[in-house]
């Protein structure tokens, strides 16, 4: 498996220059309680990488609360035969200890 593992800066300029999307795949009550604005929701509970979304010019960026179901989903979308290779390492728990804002909802 290919993990090109991005820290909060690499994620903030992605996000801030529109080049990636980021995928969160906590739990839906997870992502609703706090969540990195512009990240989309794809649960790894019922993670189908035929659902991931697709942007042209965008590159998908997992995440998840600390890095380790961001690896799963990884692999679940390298099985599947897609071209994703990057996560957050440090989740959402870094997100917020670094001080990021925070989208409700």
């Amino acid at each position: 498996m290919i993990v090109n593992d991005l820290d909060i800066d690499d994620v903030r300029a992605g996000l801030e220059d529109g080049s990636i999307l980021l995928v969160d795949v906590r739990e839906p009550h997870e992502f609703a309680a706090g969540h990195i604005p512009g990240a989309v929701s794809r649960p790894l509970s019922r993670f189908d990488p035929a659902d991931l979304p697709n942007e042209p010019g965008k590159r998908i960026v997992l995440s998840c609360a600390a890095g380790v179901r961001s690896r799963r989903a990884l692999a679940f979308a390298q099985s599947a035969g897609l071209d994703i290779d990057s996560h957050y390492a440090g989740g959402f728990r870094d997100w917020l200890m670094r001080g990021g804002p925070v989208t409700r909802g």
